[in-house]
């Protein structure tokens, strides 16, 4: 079972353009994130799934610079996108993963990769449907032939652009699991859709980094707990309505 992470990265953002290559300490998101994505110890393979707007020239030159395989797509169909990003690499089992969430936690990653490995009925495992876990440390897990049933089935745009949003609107045609923590973190916003988001994810790297390059979850929500004035920069922000 080949399983790769598949991580969706474009420029075009409409709130906050060209944040996945913002730098904090002269590196930019998108390489913490991959950083960090590659101490997953269940990962075969990584993938950044783009798409074929010119402006996205500087993800495919980001990866050509350091050889991370690359897939150019759809902007509008993500779910077409990813299918073909996942074929091209011959996936079994795809993790879905967004350039937005630079502090992804790999042993998260590992845990709903673990439980969806455990059980061969599983049509998809996630931590986002009900949400314990920080906003930013969403993974979902999938398999290849869940992939190909959404890509059939999904009709509408708003479907077709949030890859899982036809499974998540019907759960009852798949066999889902919910990966749940004991601590709800939720209250916590460490994803990047606003300056704002880039503000707070800046101070936490600024602040963790440098002693603990692989920090932890816990140690960032230890540390916002110390630090309320930092986690109400964006603790407004709402997610855009799919």
């Amino acid at each position: 079972m080949k399983v790769v992470a598949i991580i969706q990265a474009r420029m075009g953002s409409t709130r906050l353009p060209g944040k996945v290559l913002k730098k904090v300490r002269n590196k930019s998101l998108l390489e913490y994130q991959l950083e960090r994505v590659k101490k997953a110890t269940l990962l075969h393979d990584i993938v950044i799934a783009t798409t074929i707007n010119k402006r996205d020239e500087e993800i495919v030159n980001f990866c050509k610079a350091r050889s991370i395989p690359y897939y150019r797509g759809s902007e509008e169909d993500v779910l077409t996108r990813y299918y073909e990003a996942a074929r091209m690499c011959n996936a079994d089992v795809i993790v879905r993963l967004t350039s937005d969430c630079p502090l992804v936690d790999p042993s998260i990653i590992d845990r709903n990769v673990a439980e969806f490995l455990s059980d061969p009925s599983l049509d998809y495992v996630s931590n986002t449907i009900e949400r314990t876990y920080p906003r930013g440390m969403d993974i979902e897990v999938f398999s290849i032939s869940t992939l190909e049933r959404l890509r059939r089935e999904a009709t509408s745009p708003s479907e077709r652009e949030h890859v899982t949003s036809f499974l998540t609107r019907n759960p009852n045609m798949f066999q889902i699991k919910q990966v749940k923590q004991s601590n709800d973190d939720s209250q916590y916003r460490l994803t990047v859709d606003t300056q704002e988001d880039f503000f707070v994810i800046k101070n936490v790297i600024e602040n963790l980094y440098m002693n603990s390059p692989m920090f932890s979850t816990e140690e960032v929500v230890n540390y916002l707990k110390k630090m309320p004035d930092i986690v109400k920069i964006n603790q407004d922000i709402k997610q855009k309505e799919l």
